[in-house]
């Protein structure tokens, strides 16, 4: 492949495009009205708007993007993630069209997509799964009996999207059918498929994720676990490498069940098996992620390997260059989602202008983002600023590193998850390993990190009252007393 077209925006379309640059492959980027001067626009060899700011408008107009690659003679597209990445019929008419859809095939996509499906297509191989139904429920008198069988709580999901939609807790028995409707109609308005089943309640559970590769000529290989234990809405907000609690025996047995997973549907490309642990350290098959993961960072830091150049080579048919003996783990690597979001306040979205964007560096600090300072951080998208990555010989070590890299990062003009991240690094359950997805929901409260939320403005406005008042255009004092706004916007995309 020669030219490859990227079919996202922001920090991930950037990072994208600085692979093929080192493979000496031309990119072609593109955006929408609202990114018209981001940098992976400025990167890209070759950039075409696509339409205007909505999603619907620009960045999931598949046909439009289709035509757009075909004019500009591309060889291939690169989904990314969000959007189009796990579309199945965007997938299968970049293949009709000729060109190289850069992922696993669209039958995998479909499989996966689906929760049931995906239980069904790794039965016969022995993968742990959480007792509960393994089909639809379409009659809620057998769904309350099979509730009452697994044992309550329960948890209602709906089989496809993710990102907590469509799902429910359910403590006892007379709460179920209204919740089960809920569920139902959550998951029918957000994914337009209302299909949702039942599982037993994981008390406690941690979110383990493996990284897996798979080619076209048989070879499928693990890159060991991510934790991403700690979450907001369902939704991650730190990962690191490896694992705190698990041992070399069960890494061994979750990759070889990640690694089943992706033989049951023919995967091939870069993919994300995700399980369950529970306080037993007793693992369950949850889904696939079919496409390249947020976090992939923190995965390529501990192995070494570029998974973007991975997922190319793959599209073009190449053998994987390794085989699972050759991979080990290196030190100890921490990922943090710097949102433009609100702790104090929900974690809701804040929208402004970064009016102060200076992000941290020096040794083992990755930075991948994808804005710069004066840029405003638009409404019609995930609130994402970065990814703020750090490595280190060991997790003690990645720790204080996280922890001088938060310290380093300036952001003025809105609100950010760094004050919360500070937090997560600070505390003994996260120092210590011990802690569960209920993290957020168990220790972290408004007041928590209100102290460093201040101190961090106040260091901020400092920087900009001086770079104003170089300029002449403000004082000092004008710039600390300015107000602080929170500025809400609801319905944003999230992946």
């Amino acid at each position: 492949m020669k030219k490859i077209l990227v079919a996202n925006r922001g920090e991930i379309a950037l990072r994208v495009i600085r692979s093929l640059k080192e493979m000496g492959i031309c990119s072609v980027a593109v955006y929408s009205e609202a990114d018209r001067e981001a940098p992976f626009v400025l990167a890209a060899d070759e950039a075409i708007c696509i339409g205007p700011p909505p999603s619907a408008e620009s960045y999931l107009r598949m046909d439009h993007i289709i035509k757009e690659a075909l004019r500009l003679k591309v060889d291939g597209i690169h989904p990314g993630y969000g959007f189009l990445s796990e579309n199945s019929v965007f997938a299968r008419k970049v293949t009709e069209a000729g060109m190289i859809f850069i992922g696993p095939s669209p039958h995998a996509i479909e499989v996966m997509g689906s929760k049931l499906a995906a239980k069904a297509a790794v039965a016969d191989y022995g993968i742990p799964m959480v007792p509960g139904t393994d089909k639809a429920l379409d009659d809620v008198e057998e769904g309350l009996r099979v509730a009452k069988e697994v044992g309550f709580p329960i948890l209602i999901k709906a089989s496809a999207g993710g990102g907590g939609k469509g799902m429910r807790i359910v403590e006892h028995a007379d709460e179920f059918k209204e919740q089960l409707a809920r569920a139902i109609s959550e998951a029918q308005s957000a994914f337009g498929d209302g299909s949702v089943f039942i599982e037993r309640y994981v008390d406690k559970p941690r979110h383990i994720e493996i990284q897996v590769l798979a080619d076209n000529h048989g070879n499928v290989v693990h890159l060991f676990e991510r934790e991403c234990s700690v979450q907001r809405r369902h939704q991650k907000v730190v990962e690191e490498a490896p694992s705190s609690v698990l041992t070399p025996e069960l890494r061994e047995k979750m990759g070889n069940a990640a690694v089943d997973v992706a033989k049951a549907c023919a995967y091939r490309g870069a993919g994300t098996v995700e399980f369950l642990l529970d306080a037993k350290l007793d693992f369950f098959f949850l889904e696939m992620n079919t496409r390249l993961q947020v976090e992939h960072p923190v995965t390529e830091l501990i192995t070494g390997i570029d998974l973007v150049k991975e997922q190319v080579k793959i599209a073009r048919g190449e053998k994987l260059s390794f085989s699972q003996k050759d991979l080990k783990i290196i030190g100890h690597a921490i990922e943090l989602r710097v949102y433009a979001e609100d702790p104090e306040n929900g974690f809701l979205p804040d929208i402004g202008t970064l009016k102060v964007y200076r992000p941290p560096s020096g040794p083992g600090i990755r930075v991948d983002d994808g804005f710069r300072e004066g840029m405003e951080v638009p409404v019609y998208y995930d609130p994402m600023i970065s990814k703020l990555c750090v490595f280190a010989a060991d997790r003690e070590q990645a720790i204080e590193r996280m922890i001088r890299a938060i310290d380093e990062y300036k952001v003025v003009g809105l609100k950010t998850t760094l004050g919360f991240g500070r937090f997560v690094m600070k505390h003994e359950a996260f120092r210590s390993g011990d802690f569960d997805t209920g993290f957020v929901k168990n220790f972290y409260h408004p007041e928590a990190t209100k102290t460093e939320q201040e101190q961090g403005l106040k260091d901020a406005a400092t920087l900009m009252a001086g770079i104003l008042f170089q300029e002449g255009k403000t004082t000092i004092a004008e710039v600390e007393a300015a107000p602080q706004r929170t500025n809400w916007k609801q319905n944003r995309r999230t992946w």
